[in-house]
């Protein structure tokens, strides 16, 4: 394909063709971004029209096919499949579909939206510790929840990590982060070849990791109570070579954290282990932390993103507002 071509024939790309070349190539190796990008062009085409050629589509007539689709959607749905048709358009424009003049572009007026305040409950550091210290928690669950918290990383990152992963001196280990980039352009990456991040505990994760690994020299950090049944397949990276028992999925996390915190025993009504995460970052903001050391531990990459958990709490601005008092 030449630039500006469009497609191997000389003729012009279609909407329907440009999505396609889009959902079929490297940018769209990852399954579940595959998804939510078929999800969101498919509609587009739909609403554009997939026959007609991309460049005869104007600025104003995308802007108003958005509109139409998601302009009474949540901000985040918004922003996502906002997000969608721009990412779809530059890639549009760096391999050639089109000469980058002739692309429509998002009008201004269709811009990216600010997300409101989180409904996610902020759990207090005491119901934390308090939930944390019951006897009745087994301690596999009380190494989680602390991790979580005192990393303030997601529960999937945290639920990845293996024992030869750890650096328990160093109190850090590497990650496999939400959006991790292969350093490879091919299909089917290994962990191995994801760029990977770092996340940091202190001393309450610190003690627990010991005991909780107890002998284990690999495998999975968190693993189940029992064996994966015949006929299950599971990679050899999420079984422990020590016990077979497999790695703890997410689903298994997120009912025993809501067994322990639900109320009066109902299911569902219990805390949900993001909210660890959301408490973390909560207390961070409040504790009058910098932006930039605040962004290193949450690794947020947008700051408007990282500045909705900064409510700094009574006593941090009044030590602010002293600095501007008589000398």
């Amino acid at each position: 394909m030449r630039p500006g071509d469009g497609r191997a024939d000389g003729t012009l790309a279609t909407v329907r063709s440009a999505a396609d070349a889009f959902l079929d190539s490297p940018a769209c190796a990852n399954s579940n971004t595959r998804r939510s990008y078929t999800t969101t062009l498919d509609k587009v085409a739909v609403e554009l029209g997939g026959d007609r050629p991309l460049s005869s589509v104007a600025d104003e007539e995308l802007g108003q096919a958005l509109e139409q689709l998601w302009g009474e959607a949540s901000v985040a749905t918004w922003n996502t499949r906002r997000g969608a048709v721009g990412g779809w358009l530059k890639w549009c424009a760096e391999h050639g579909v089109a000469d980058a003049a002739e692309l429509p572009a998002i009008p201004a007026w269709c811009k990216c939206l600010s997300p409101p305040g989180s409904d996610t409950p902020v759990r207090s550091r005491t119901a934390i510790d308090r939930l944390i210290g019951r006897r009745e928690v087994h301690l596999r669950e009380k190494t989680l929840w602390r991790m979580l918290y005192e990393t303030a990383a997601r529960s999937e990152e945290i639920l990845g990590v293996n024992i030869e992963d750890l650096d328990l001196s160093g109190r850090t280990c590497p990650i496999k982060a939400k959006g991790a980039k292969p350093r490879t352009r091919t299909r089917g990456a290994s962990r191995e070849q994801y760029v990977m991040e770092r996340v940091w505990w202190d001393a309450g994760t610190a003690r627990l990791l010991p005991r909780l690994i107890a002998g284990r020299t690999s495998g999975p950090l968190f693993i189940g109570h029992r064996r994966p049944g015949p006929g299950k397949k599971v990679d050899a990276r999420d079984l422990c070579p020590d016990t077979g028992r497999a790695r703890l999925s997410y689903g298994q996390a997120r009912a025993l954290l809501d067994s322990h915190t639900s109320i009066g025993g109902e299911t569902g009504t219990g805390w949900d282990l993001h909210e660890l995460r959301h408490s973390a970052l909560t207390h961070l903001g409040e504790s009058g932390v910098s932006l930039l050391l605040f962004m290193a531990k949450s690794r947020h990459k947008k700051e408007q993103h990282a500045r909705r958990y900064f409510k700094p709490s009574a006593a941090v601005m009044a030590e602010v507002t002293a600095v501007l008092g008589p000398a």
